[in-house]
């Protein structure tokens, strides 16, 4: 599927922000994660429908192998419409006021898509992410991105599969207890960036040695 998208797409993809991501090729599945680059995601929201909803806040992390980089974290509010956040504000805390100060979608995607090229996509429930950016690319640029993905929702559940587990027992911060990990206040792009990264390293570490993970290892156990 990738490579027809690429045929398929990629003289268009040359004249948006997605060019690079339609030239590089993806992280290999069989490089090793402790050789790769990883961008933990997270999106805020005013729904779970991309269809309906729209993006509201956009928070990330840099993994370079086990190494979380801080420096290379961020947080953008993006100005998507000009309806209200309605009562999604009582989930992220954000009112109308901070969205308003945001920038636009299409700036908020040319700071972010070049962050992606090279590397996997992470995050926590990641067809979220994933359907929310596909969309918005194919509002603004008629195409798709071409990534490569890492789920840690998908993951744990793998992991539990022998397990009964309550409702609720894969959210993020459910997941995080159960390997002692500290409790982060939940609903901010930026903090639940973080704690998607820290909750993969740990996961990577009871799958595997570091030295022996691939890259395809972890995308297999997203599925």
């Amino acid at each position: 599927m990738i490579w027809w998208q690429r045929w398929r797409y990629g003289k268009h993809a040359a004249a948006t922000p997605l060019a690079p991501l339609y030239a590089q090729p993806l992280p290999a599945m069989s490089q090793r994660f402790a050789d790769s680059e990883c961008l933990a995601l997270d999106f805020e929201t005013t729904g779970l429908d991309p269809a309906r909803d729209r993006i509201l806040s956009i928070g990330w992390v840099l993994l370079q192998g086990d190494r979380i980089c801080l420096r290379e974290s961020g947080h953008l509010l993006v100005n998507s419409g000009s309806d209200s956040v309605g009562h999604s504000a009582t989930v992220h805390g954000l009112v109308d006021a901070d969205v308003a100060a945001g920038v636009s979608l299409a700036e908020a995607l040319a700071t972010l898509l070049p962050l992606l090229v090279g590397r996997v996509l992470v995050a926590h429930c990641a067809v979220i992410e994933v359907e929310f950016l596909s969309r918005a690319c194919r509002a603004l640029y008629g195409i798709t991105p071409l990534l490569r993905v890492v789920d840690t929702l998908a993951i744990e559940a793998q992991l539990r599969s022998h397990e009964h587990d309550p409702e609720g027992a894969l959210r993020l911060h459910a997941c995080r207890e159960r390997y002692h990990l500290p409790r982060y206040r939940g609903h901010n792009a930026a903090v639940d960036a973080l704690a998607c990264a820290e909750l993969l390293l740990a996961q990577a570490t009871r799958i595997n040695r570091m030295d022996k993970l691939t890259v395809g290892e972890l995308c297999r156990r997203s599925r």
